[in-house]
């Protein structure tokens, strides 16, 4: 086994709701909340806590408006979160070709 620096590894993507939440969004243009919450099956408070950080590291973007009086957010990869998540990607698969 060669060594390895986990340092270099994204904190902010390395978790599993994160992961998916980038995962999702790589593959579209936009996604609503629910949307994203159904396709990684999260709750809403623990989604809410993983997109809040996602966005202070302005990995996503968020729109909010309302839709027939109801709130609905749209979130949106950013060019430096799908770089951020295409390095983290290629770090990963960089450690498994290292074993």
């Amino acid at each position: 086994m060669t060594d390895f620096n986990y340092h270099e590894i994204d904190d902010v993507i390395h978790s599993r709701i994160r992961t998916a939440i980038m995962a999702v969004l790589i593959s579209v243009d936009e996604a609503e909340f629910t949307f994203i919450r159904e396709k990684i099956n999260a709750t809403d408070g623990n989604l809410s806590v993983h997109m809040k950080k996602l966005e202070e590291h302005e990995y996503v973007s968020v729109k909010k408006e309302f839709v027939e009086r109801k709130p609905v957010s749209k979130y949106k990869i950013t060019e430096k979160g799908q770089k951020a998540f295409e390095d983290y990607i290629k770090k990963l698969e960089s450690i498994i070709k290292k074993q």
